[in-house]
């Protein structure tokens, strides 16, 4: 099997509300999708978000440095999974997000060709997931408003957005506790408190049940989240602290922090991911697995990883699809409150058939051959196919459900013919 191409798409998601830390404001998800090609029917999927307040790249940055990087050296190659995740990791310095969105595709290929999913090739199995639920930074009696709808609608895991830079996060974190105070309770500064600022609070809010406090301090700062967590009553988790393996050994060697969140996109795939779980599990650190706000593709890889190694994570941060407007159809996700299933996995073909008139048609079907059959010798082929006999398959796309399938269908039927002979000689 051979990378033939790798396309890129844009994809933007509207948000319910807006989404408010101490670094950004975001109103919808930018987010590049990207699609391995091959010379067999299978394709794959990865994605990356704008996150230039954290990794620097924003979906320029993304998309330049897929088609002119990493793609140039995936492209031609035979799939051999740690090779191709090699490459991609040392085709270019940073960028971790791009090489995420790079290493999601590989890895979903690889399950592809096995017919598995995600979570079954990395050897767990398909679970459900509780994920804390965000309440954006705002004044105080706004968020307490905001954690009771949140908590109403059964999300019983909030994550508190402070760091307002004026002095009243500990009146927040007091309105909110009082507004939910059976809630789980995720405090995250996002970077924005001094050494000084972050002792003052925490001794103020140690009474209130706080299950944790994340990066109150500058990511860069070592020395200072070591000093906060070694006198905080409250565990402490490290998370713009801690981008690569060598940042996460860092911190566990000198007890910087209590947890570790993990996220793709910092650390630049899921094989890198991987490093840190691993070291992190043979040090007795558990993990947080967290997403920027993403799309449904990586949302669902990162939670597969999860699903993966249930032991590493005491806490899962993905709740980006529940933050959109609307959920897309076929994301391969379910929620139920904040607990996150995986839909039921369901290979789906789209396929192209050229007709005895040299007129293209487009379906999709769960066995293709079988499809092929019907459209050529039984009534129950398509009426358009029908009187077009014999008809040949010349293209052929896998994907991991029905609904994903007919969205495809959808948009090569909008296809114009050139664009459709282009796609097939990929």
């Amino acid at each position: 099997m051979i990378i033939t191409h790798i396309s890129l798409k844009q994809e933007n998601i509207t948000l319910r509300t807006p989404f408010v830390t101490a670094l950004r404001r975001v109103e919808y998800i930018e987010n590049i999708v990207v699609t391995l090609h091959t010379d067999t029917p299978f394709i794959a999927q990865g994605a990356a978000p704008a996150t230039k307040a954290i990794t620097g790249e924003d979906l320029e940055t993304i998309s330049q440095t897929i088609r002119n990087v990493i793609a140039p050296a995936l492209i031609h190659q035979s799939f051999e999974l740690d090779t191709l995740v090699q490459l991609t990791q040392e085709s270019c310095q940073g960028n971790s997000s791009a090489k995420a969105a790079i290493e999601m595709a590989l890895y979903d290929l690889a399950a592809k060709v096995k017919h598995q999913s995600l979570v079954s090739f990395l050897g767990g199995e398909a679970s459900e997931l509780k994920t804390a639920v965000t309440v954006s930074l705002n004044d105080s009696d706004t968020m307490a408003e905001d954690a009771k709808k949140a908590y109403d609608r059964g999300f019983d895991i909030l994550k508190i957005k402070v760091g307002g830079g004026d002095t009243k996060d500990i009146e927040r974190i007091v309105a909110i506790r009082e507004a939910v105070p059976k809630a789980e309770l995720l405090i995250d500064a996002n970077q924005a408190w001094s050494v000084d600022e972050s002792l003052q609070i925490i001794h103020a809010i140690e009474h209130l049940d706080i299950a944790l406090i994340e990066q109150p301090v500058n990511g860069k700062d070592i020395e200072g989240l070591k000093t906060v967590t070694q006198h905080s009553a409250i565990p402490i988790l490290a998370d713009e602290a801690v981008f690569t393996l060598y940042d996460a050994k860092k911190v566990i060697e000198q007890e910087a922090a209590n947890m570790i969140n993990i996220k793709l996109m910092k650390c630049g795939g899921i094989s890198k991911a991987i490093e840190i779980i691993t070291y992190a599990q043979r040090n007795g650190v558990k993990c947080m697995m967290g997403s920027m706000l993403e799309g449904p593709v990586s949302i669902k890889a990162a939670a597969q990883l999860v699903m993966a190694y249930p032991d590493a994570f005491s806490y899962i941060d993905l709740d980006s699809p529940l933050l959109y407007n609307k959920l897309p159809t076929g994301s391969g996700l379910k929620f139920f409150n904040n607990t996150m299933r995986l839909e039921e996995y369901e290979p789906y073909s789209l396929y192209i058939l050229e007709c005895s008139d040299g007129s293209f048609y487009t379906g999709i079907a769960k066995e293709v051959q079988k499809r092929l059959h019907e459209h050529n010798h039984s009534d129950s082929g398509a009426k358009y196919t029908h009187a077009r006999r014999p008809v040949k398959l010349i293209y052929e796309e896998q994907h991991n459900s029905k609904y994903t399938a007919l969205r495809r269908e959808m948009e090569v039927k909008k296809m114009t013919r050139k664009q459709k002979e282009r796609l097939i000689m990929r």
